[in-house]
């Protein structure tokens, strides 16, 4: 990801919520800023960290990344929801397809990838429906992605 983009969804998720707007506590002391609570949470996200290990490097515990986290997915699905987490209308759909057709993809609205993802609470019962090369169930998860990551 790159820093103007960074820093622009950290800016509006710290307009939106002030849970990211570093405050000082009881004492006076400073608590943790904006910037270590978002970079603990895309680490966590982009990487699939784990938020104990975010502690070694961002120097941020574990109860506040995941809370950091909890947080920021709020502001994210709150901020950005009704742009990007919505079905395409029919002007997207018009617009997709006129730039699949300008790159030679006609009736394409984008381009399609699957991954297998891990079910570790798979039921017994329907763990052999769901094995398949790795030798543990998993669930295919199926995304369309357009020319600018619209998903």
């Amino acid at each position: 990801m790159g820093r103007a983009l960074f820093l622009h969804i950290y800016d509006v998720v710290q307009r939106h919520d002030n849970y990211f707007v570093q405050r000082r506590d009881g004492l006076g002391k400073l608590g943790l800023s904006g910037l270590q609570k978002v970079t603990a949470v895309i680490r966590m996200l982009a990487y699939g960290v784990p938020a104990d290990a975010t502690d070694e490097y961002i120097k941020i515990g574990e109860s506040t990344a995941l809370e950091s986290l909890k947080q920021f997915c709020r502001a994210v699905i709150e901020v950005f929801g009704t742009r990007y987490l919505r079905s395409p209308n029919v002007d997207d759909v018009a617009r997709l397809l006129h730039v699949g057709e300008s790159q030679g993809f006609s009736g394409m609205l984008g381009s399609l990838d699957c991954m297998h993802w891990k079910w570790k609470n798979c039921p017994t019962a329907w763990g052999g429906q769901y094995t398949g090369r790795s030798g543990s169930p998993t669930i295919i998860l199926e995304a369309v992605a357009d020319y600018d990551l619209w998903i």
